[in-house]
């Protein structure tokens, strides 16, 4: 699997991979979806373009024989932290290993890229066994709590988890 920073080009053939992976019935194939939590689209080829507009955003994404099969989208938040977030593997190739590696290039760009120290993410407070994989990873489950970004009914909540990052080494 290559890792690298998606290009415009790649969005077309990412963003079905995404939507496979976190809603529908196609993500029910993988580990862990939020198909039982929501529905409709998870994100829209405008929203990719943003992230790849954005000077504080970058979106790697793996490759496999020329094929787009995962992402990961790591945020700048200038404060010394960075922000993970949509972390997808196509539910055909979950279990493999590859989401450590996209975890592991993600926290390897932060460092390099933002002198992160911190990497943080949320999670949906229901996904017990995605929130026990990050733990498995060395992400910390704190007690701060965040709204979901949509109104729901019942409504949904955010836990975040941080993980301190080796600092940026600054040869001579």
């Amino acid at each position: 699997m290559d890792i690298r920073l998606a290009t415009a080009a790649d969005l077309p053939q990412i963003h079905p991979v995404i939507e496979r992976a976190y809603r529908g019935d196609a993500a029910r194939a993988g580990w862990t979806f939020e198909s039982d939590l929501l529905t409709g689209a998870r994100t829209d080829l405008a929203s990719l373009c943003a992230i790849l507009d954005s000077p504080h955003d970058r979106l790697l994404i793996a490759i496999v024989d020329t094929i787009p099969i995962g992402c990961v989208q790591v945020t700048d938040k200038q404060d010394g932290t960075a922000y993970l977030g949509l972390l997808c593997i196509d539910p055909d190739r979950q279990a493999a290993g590859l989401g450590r590696q996209l975890i592991a290039a993600a926290e390897d760009l932060a460092v390099r890229l933002f002198g992160a120290t911190r990497m943080e993410m949320t999670v949906i407070d229901r996904r017990v066994e995605l929130i026990a994989y990050y733990q498995r990873r060395g992400y910390i489950l704190g007690a701060e709590r965040r709204p979901f970004p949509i109104a729901l009914d019942p409504p949904l909540e955010m836990v975040v988890l941080a993980k301190a990052l080796a600092a940026p080494l600054h040869l001579r």
